[in-house]
């Protein structure tokens, strides 16, 4: 695939870059550049290889998921200017 300079600029206005006419045809190089990598990337064989998450093999620290605090809902809109069933009432923000 192939970047042209229509493509470099609607990219550079995508992410909100000014750029210059004459940085266009540098950056369109640049993308080609990684375009051509990524594609070698695609190339290489990788079946049998195990997605890894990190460099290093870890266990995932997990906690008991269970719940430690809970059933204080009159405690908690206790202090509510208006409330109706448990529920925070707030005035109408949208029309």
């Amino acid at each position: 695939m192939s970047v042209d300079e229509k493509t470099v600029r609607r990219i550079a206005h995508l992410a909100r870059i000014a750029v210059t006419d004459d940085e266009v045809g540098p950056l369109g190089a640049e993308l080609n550049n990684i375009l051509a990598f990524v594609e070698q990337l695609g190339a290489v064989d990788v079946s049998g290889v195990e997605p890894m998450t990190s460099v290093l093999p870890m266990a995932m620290k997990k906690r008991e998921d269970a719940v430690t605090d809970g059933g204080r809902a009159d405690a908690v809109i206790a202090n509510a200017p208006e409330t109706e069933d448990h529920y925070f009432l707030v005035p109408k923000v949208v029309e």
